[in-house]
Formats: structure tokens, C-alpha cells, sequence
């Protein structure tokens, strides 16, 4: 089975077997190694499924970067602090056009409130949009009347990653080939290259062929070990991804 924390793992143990640097996206920005993986996950609801995984890559001496919402499917103040401490990097998984729907000023007093209170979590420089496939904004504009850096973050992948460089994968969709579905969750790639399951990945680890710099972006939610719970999560998704392709028509 695809999805599961058993085979996350496998994915793991095989690209760390690859020999590469596992950084934060922090660490990434400021120095990237020549071989490196960033491994971003986007808590959009059950938080408990980040810490699964922040708790996995503790365990193989892997760093990761954890972005959160502001909102109660994924803020979990507790298990937030447990990720930190754990040595992972916290962000904030901003969605302010959404729920200003549109109107810029409350967006930024949105961002400004929501990062300071995660700032009394843990240490925050980065931020990552969250897509809100259902909204007809796309909080990524906020950008185009303030400057993030104003606000103390150095970084933000839709902006500061070249990804005609670093390879990009993102199991939007419940598959790795799920931009072809996804609103927002897109990258203009300079690559050829395209994986469906999590096993076509690791066969390529095990070739040697990925690039030398990747990041993967993870929503911890989509994966379980629990039969039901996985079951439930590919419903919901499948369902999810056909009203996607309705909107991107």
C-alpha cells in the first residue's frame, strides 16, 4: 500500500542511503549543499500525522520543515513545540486572502497576528502558501502590495526556489504526479521527469537518478498505516481532485 507510514519510511531509508543532506528549508536558503533534500510538510488538518512523522525523522537523524495553518484543524500548540523541540523547523502556512476574502489590508494584519502568535512557539523565518483549492483567492498576492521580509522571513518556495534547478514533488492529490489536478500547489519544473507511487521514487533513489537537489512537499494527513483511516483519506481525496479538474476548466 501507497500513503502509509511504512512506506514513508522506506522512502526514506532509501534516499538516505542515497547519500543526501536532509536541511530545513531555513538552512536550504541560507547555504544549500550541492546534495541536498528539503522535506516540507504542510499540516493542513491533523496535526498528530505531522508529529508521526517529525517523530520518524528524529529517529534516522533527518530535518525537516513543518508549516502550520492558523486554524484549529492544525494548530496544535502542543504538537507544534514537540516538533520544534525535536529540531525541526516551524513555518506558517499563510492563507490570509482566503479569509479576508481578498481584502489585502485585514490579509496583512491576518499575517501579522497569526505569525507572531506561532512566533511564541518557536522560531519562524519562512512561510509557505497554503492553496485553498475552493477559494477563487490565491493568497500568494498579498505579495504584490507588501514584502514578506518586512516581517522577518527570508524565505518563501513559491518565490525563492528556482525550480528549473531543485526538482520539485508534491503528493497533492494523493500522487506524485498530482499537479496535473492541483489549483495552486504548482511549479514551472525545468525537469523531465515524472513519478505516480511513492515505489517509482524509490526505485529511481536506488538507480541513482534523481537530481542532486529536491524538495518534496509532504501533507502528513494523506498518510496512515490505519486501514480505515487510509480508506477515508482516498475517498475524500478522489472526491477532492474531481472537483479540482471542474475548477481548473
Amino acid at each position: 500500500m501507497d500513503f502509509t507510514f511504512k512506506k514513508y519510511i522506506e522512502l526514506l531509508k532509501e534516499l538516505k542511503n542515497s547519500e543526501y543532506s536532509f536541511m530545513t528549508f531555513e538552512s536550504f536558503l541560507q547555504k544549500a549543499n550541492e546534495k541536498s533534500i528539503v522535506l516540507r510538510h504542510d499540516t493542513d488538518l491533523l496535526p498528530l500525522n505531522s508529529l508521526a512523522f517529525a517523530k520518524v525523522q528524529a529517529e534516522y537523524d533527518v530535518k525537516g520543515t513543518y508549516y502550520f495553518r492558523a486554524v484549529p484543524q492544525s494548530w496544535d500548540e502542543d504538537v507544534i513545540k514537540t516538533i520544534r523541540d525535536l529540531g525541526h523547523e516551524i513555518g506558517y502556512h499563510y492563507e490570509c486572502l482566503t479569509t479576508t476574502k481578498g481584502n489585502v489590508e485585514k490579509g496583512i494584519e491576518d499575517f501579522q497576528k497569526n505569525l507572531e502568535a506561532l512566533r511564541k512557539l518557536a522560531p519562524v523565518s519562512t512561510i509557505c502558501m497554503h492553496g485553498s483549492p475552493m477559494s477563487k483567492h490565491d493568497s500568494k498576492d498579498l505579495w504584490k502590495h507588501y514584502n514578506y521580509r518586512d516581517y522577518g522571513i527570508i524565505g518563501e518556495p513559491y518565490f525563492d526556489v528556482d525550480f528549473k534547478k531543485v526538482f520539485y514533488l508534491t503528493d497533492t492529490g494523493r500522487k506524485w504526479d498530482g499537479d496535473k489536478v492541483s489549483v495552486r500547489d504548482r511549479v514551472d519544473s525545468g525537469f523531465d521527469l515524472c513519478f505516480h507511487k511513492t515505489d517509482e521514487i524509490i526505485a529511481s533513489a536506488k538507480k541513482h537518478q534523481l537530481p542532486d537537489q529536491i524538495m518534496f512537499t509532504f501533507h502528513p494527513q494523506r498518510w496512515d498505516n490505519n486501514k480505515f483511516k487510509w480508506t477515508k483519506e482516498l475517498l475524500l481525496q478522489n472526491t477532492k481532485n474531481i472537483i479540482k479538474r471542474i475548477i481548473k476548466k
